[in-house]
């Protein structure tokens, strides 16, 4: 009989590292952790953010309608957007109370951090895929972002 609980428990803990990992590839999240009755599973992975940053480009296109002004389309032509490579809470200093790592007009390099995604308890810098100046910050200080949502303007 106490073969028979461990037997059932290894699929369901297989089958919950596997959801997990499924849901790190869904959000784009870099790592996620969950306690259940004293388990403790911790599932992560490493992000290539230039090829993230670099995928969800069209979006940025699908998004300009909504501003449909003439800075959009003249930003784009300026500049490449960077992406969110995941959903989370933005925040453009490292602290409250902090100088901001960026500001329009800054020039970059690149690996900069840009600013900063908070996902499931875990700050993730956002690094700039390119040397450039910063053109357009298109979020707000802890505002909520969604996968491939244009974060800044580099040109």
């Amino acid at each position: 009989m106490a073969s028979s609980p461990k037997a059932s428990a290894d699929p369901l803990d297989a089958r919950l590292v596997r959801t997990l990992a499924d849901i790190l590839t869904e959000t784009g999240l870099s790592e996620i952790e969950v306690e259940r009755d004293g388990l403790k599973i911790r599932v992560a992975r490493q992000l290539n953010v230039t090829a993230t940053v670099a995928a969800p480009a069209p979006a940025a296109v699908a998004a300009a309608p909504v501003a449909d002004a003439a800075p959009a389309p003249a930003a784009r032509a300026a500049g490449d957007a960077v992406n969110s490579p995941m959903v989370g809470t933005v925040y453009l200093q490292p602290q409250p109370g902090a100088a901001s790592f960026i500001k329009v007009g800054d020039t970059v390099a690149a690996g900069q951090t840009l600013m900063i995604i908070e996902a499931m308890k875990t700050m993730n810098p956002i690094p700039a895929p390119r040397a450039g100046k910063v053109v357009e910050i298109m979020v707000t200080d802890a505002q909520p972002v969604e996968f491939g949502e244009p974060l800044v303007i580099i040109e």
